[in-house]
């Protein structure tokens, strides 16, 4: 639907990859590299992002890193218009509302990275899931939207430790 809506393939994918997680940063070779794309179409949208405030670009060394401005007045708007893309809304709803004493969901792998993936990873943090129930949310969650769902369910006392891009779609961070 959104790319109906955004003609330019960069950038929506650059939309997604900064509002699925708004704490990453990135810079021009990094993303044309990501995306398949070439590194002219990602500066143009980069500059014209930056131009209107969406995003923030600050220098590391030699490079310049881009990041999403948290500050921008209709952040969290665009925030949730990328969660419905990728019908994540849908699947937390379904996840917190009859899973049980849910403390916080978060989104890792290539989602959690701002990449267009058909496979969405979950980890679930709570007291007393029943992981039978959570294997009918998810089956009817994956045909409602259309993306393979798998997930990690842990109780808040245990060590966790998530060494790849997390985001934190409910709940308070670990």
């Amino acid at each position: 639907m959104l790319d109906t809506l955004i003609q330019s393939k960069t950038r929506l994918k650059l939309l997604l990859r900064f509002f699925l997680n708004p704490d990453s940063s990135a810079y021009l070779r990094g993303l044309a590299q990501e995306f398949d794309e070439s590194t002219n179409s990602v500066r143009v949208e980069l500059n014209r992002f930056e131009e209107s405030g969406l995003i923030e670009g600050h220098k590391e060394g030699n490079k310049k890193m881009y990041r999403v401005n948290r500050k921008f007045p209709m952040f969290d708007e665009l925030q949730k218009i990328a969660f419905k893309h990728f019908g994540i809304d849908q699947i937390i709803e379904q996840i917190v509302e009859n899973l049980g004493e849910v403390h916080a969901v978060y989104l890792t792998g290539d989602l959690a990275r701002g990449l267009e993936t058909t496979i969405v990873d979950v980890i679930i943090i709570g007291e007393d899931i029943d992981t039978q129930y959570l294997a009918k949310l998810v089956e009817k969650a994956e045909k409602l939207v259309d993306r393979r769902i798998r997930t990690l369910v842990y109780e808040p006392n245990d060590k966790i430790e998530i060494e790849e891009p997390k985001l934190l779609v409910f709940g308070e961070g670990i």
